[in-house]
């Protein structure tokens, strides 16, 4: 099964430790989209979602091969505020069918704001796939806020700091 990660599973760190076996192909983009962080998160902040835009937009992501057991986990982590949906993906192989994780209507939210960390995450990954500096440019300007559960924002900064080593200098 092929998954199109464009949120904070974008970095293969953070995607195997959600699901073990997941294997990165390629980068991949997702035409006629644009990046939002209005989904919202059990925690109660913004995560990200990939909306239909024009056609001159696209949402840059990583393209993942899944076992059964790494869907099954995948959707237990992402949970009900995301439906799966088909899309197509371009990538250095050419055009291939994949699913992404769409938020679900009810789980929209545009006054959301994601945590730093989160933010953090979505960015350790666009660099990692040297995204286009516009892009990443446009994302870290999205506003962010601080995470008032203390012990989640600090396990997230330890699993930051094991990304960075594997970032492009």
């Amino acid at each position: 099964m092929l998954y199109f990660a464009y949120g904070s599973n974008l970095h293969p760190h953070r995607l195997k430790a959600r699901a073990q076996a997941a294997c990165l192909l390629s980068a991949a983009t997702l035409p006629g989209h644009r990046l939002r962080f209005h989904k919202r998160g059990a925690d109660g902040s913004g995560k990200c979602d990939c909306v239909p835009a024009g056609a001159s937009h696209c949402v840059h992501g990583a393209l993942y091969a899944l076992t059964d057991r790494c869907l099954a986990a995948l959707d237990r982590v992402e949970g009900p505020g995301y439906r799966k949906m088909a899309v197509q993906v371009t990538t250095r192989f050419g055009v291939l069918e994949a699913f992404t994780y769409r938020a679900r209507e009810g789980w929209i939210d545009p006054g959301l704001r994601p945590f730093h960390w989160y933010l953090e995450l979505v960015l350790a990954g666009t660099r990692f796939h040297g995204f286009p500096e516009p892009y990443r440019a446009r994302i870290a300007k999205v506003p962010a806020a601080r995470d008032p559960d203390r012990i989640r924002a600090e396990q997230h900064a330890r699993l930051l700091e094991t990304i960075r080593p594997t970032l492009p200098q």
